[in-house]
């Protein structure tokens, strides 16, 4: 007769190694971030040991860095909301959609996922370029020719491109899960499309709202490559701007400073929004 094993043990067993090599590949860079962060910059040899806070002083004293903080968190809260706006229609759509061609629009909506960001940002720099497709419109109907490139516009519209994907997707499989039959029921007792929608797919949809607009947040603020093809030199945002201090300036201990303030206000925020939309959601 043989032994069984406790369940709990061979889950533990199972999924022990993997969660250990997650931990060390996450906690053990976050420590030595964290350590070069109270280091002090040289020049020479680009850090001297030290346990001062005057690289994170200086971000929060400086309104220069202040402000690529404010520009970064107002590029992610907006694009986001757009993510939601334009995102949840479509996620509606699909999800109630019975037709045949539904997989052919949810493929469309996967599609640009194959395409890295980078090669995404190079083809909006040939739409909104001088010389691109609006500006060849736009002269045509006798204008003067206009260049969307390297404003603030153009990193919105990037980074919409690319995180409208994962709102739609996240809604749609969130909408699916809500029964059809209560806004039957709901129709029946003489509600008109804008009650149904504000008193029963609007509060069963916000878990779905909050993963969605999280997820979206988070790609905006640690987005790299949109901002820093679209934007320019002059356009900062944190994550490029954390790769200028790092590999251009040599400044190891304040880039590791920028890299925390940043994980830590994107967390903050995320944990914020999280508990306000989990409190509204039980209130309903």
């Amino acid at each position: 007769m043989t032994r069984r094993r406790p369940e709990g043990l061979t889950a533990s067993l199972l999924i022990g190694p993997a969660t250990m090599v997650v931990m060390l590949s996450l906690v053990l860079p976050l420590a030595l971030l964290a350590r070069y962060s109270l280091n002090k910059y040289d020049r020479r040899t680009f850090m001297v040991d030290a346990f001062t806070p005057e690289n994170y002083l200086r971000f929060v004293t400086d309104p220069f860095y202040t402000g690529v903080l404010w520009t970064t968190f107002s590029i992610a809260i907006i694009t986001t909301l757009l993510c939601l706006i334009l995102g949840f229609p479509i996620a509606y759509k699909l999800a109630r959609s019975q037709s045949r061609w539904k997989s052919i629009g949810v493929l469309l909506i996967i599609l640009p996922l194959f395409i890295g960001s980078t090669v995404r940002a190079l083809g909006w720099m040939g739409v909104l370029a001088k010389g691109g497709i609006i500006d060849a419109l736009y002269t045509a109907f006798g204008g003067p020719g206009v260049s969307l490139l390297y404003t603030s516009f153009a990193v919105a519209l990037g980074i919409l491109s690319i995180n409208l994907p994962y709102m739609i997707l996240t809604l749609q499989s969130v909408i699916e899960g809500i029964d059809a039959r209560l806004e039957e029921a709901a129709d029946s007792l003489g509600a008109d499309p804008a009650r149904r929608f504000g008193h029963v797919v609007l509060p069963l949809a916000l878990p779905g709202i909050a993963t969605g607009g999280i997820l979206c947040f988070i790609l905006a603020m640690n987005a790299y490559a949109t901002p820093f093809l679209l934007g320019g030199a002059r356009f900062q945002m944190m994550a490029p701007m954390l790769y200028r201090e790092f590999a251009v300036n040599n400044n190891w201990p304040f880039a590791a400073a920028i890299a925390f303030i940043l994980m830590l206000t994107t967390l903050t925020l995320t944990a914020i929004s999280g508990l306000l939309v989990q409190r509204r959601y039980k209130a309903q």
